[in-house]
């Protein structure tokens, strides 16, 4: 057995789903082998998570609507028409058919297809875990939201800059971006206060056209990550607008902030 064999051995034995069979190649493997035990524990780390975080909350309507339309494309027996009772059915020609493999030896290898893909998926996990990655990282990445990941990348990146803004009213933005990433966020904690019915609205301006970027709500804390292409001598503006953004897609005020990225 070798190294990759183990490993998917060790993920079903962490999750308790190994036939007998398998659990006894697995201890034997094990003992052979005293350099796998690291496997082992990733793999016991792996399903404590997996334990943990599994919840009872129903699949999204998404997964379910997939798995039906995947149904209902399988090849469908065709019906049977009903037979006339008034005409003798024809005898059937009889045919020799070859014995299949017995029920159980067919259930067995479905079974371990299975389970040897979930084997996979959280051996996949272990792998993150041991090279120092972890599960808990993954898991708070994914809960990081965008404009904060955002954030994160420029000021890690090469290029990355930042420039402090003037509000019209007082009040200051800092804009933080990268042409290498062609990432821009904008972040404040001094924006002026609007009416519940309008929103801010951001836009790249090149030249003289302004090019919507994403709009965001009042806050005591903003990081705003802009859409569409940016490239470098942009200035980035904000506009007040009425809720959802400008209706045509151009500013119907003065901005309220202008900041250049030449």
């Amino acid at each position: 057995m070798n190294e990759k064999e183990f490993a998917e051995l060790s993920a079903g034995h962490a999750l308790d789903a190994l036939s007998l069979e398998d659990e006894q190649a697995y201890q034997q493997a094990l003992a052979a082998h005293p350099e796998w035990e690291a496997l082992v524990d990733a793999d016991a780390q792996v399903a404590g998570f997996l334990a943990e975080g599994m919840g009872e909350e129903a699949p999204p309507p998404e997964v379910r609507a997939r798995l039906l339309d995947q149904i209902s494309a399988m090849p469908q027996p065709k019906p049977v028409a009903a037979a006339d009772a008034s005409v003798p059915a024809p005898e059937p020609e009889r045919e020799t058919v070859p014995a299949g493999p017995p029920t159980e030896a067919v259930q067995t290898v479905e079974r371990r297809n299975w389970t040897r893909g979930l084997f996979a998926l959280v051996a996949s996990a272990a792998l993150l875990v041991g090279i120092g990655w972890g599960v808990g990282s993954l898991v708070e990445q994914a809960r990081t939201p965008l404009e904060v990941q955002a954030l994160e990348q420029i000021e890690s990146a090469p290029d990355g800059q930042t420039v402090t803004g003037q509000f019209a009213d007082g009040g200051e933005a800092e804009l933080h971006w990268s042409a290498e990433l062609g990432k821009v966020v904008l972040t404040t904690d001094d924006a002026p206060k609007i009416a519940d019915d309008r929103t801010f609205e951001l836009w790249i301006v090149r030249g003289e056209e302004p090019i919507a970027a994403g709009t965001f709500d009042p806050s005591d804390d903003v990081t705003a990550l802009l859409d569409g292409d940016f490239a470098p001598g942009d200035v980035i503006a904000v506009t007040v607008e009425q809720a959802g953004g400008s209706p045509d897609g151009k500013p119907t005020t003065k901005p309220i902030i202008a900041i250049p990225t030449a």
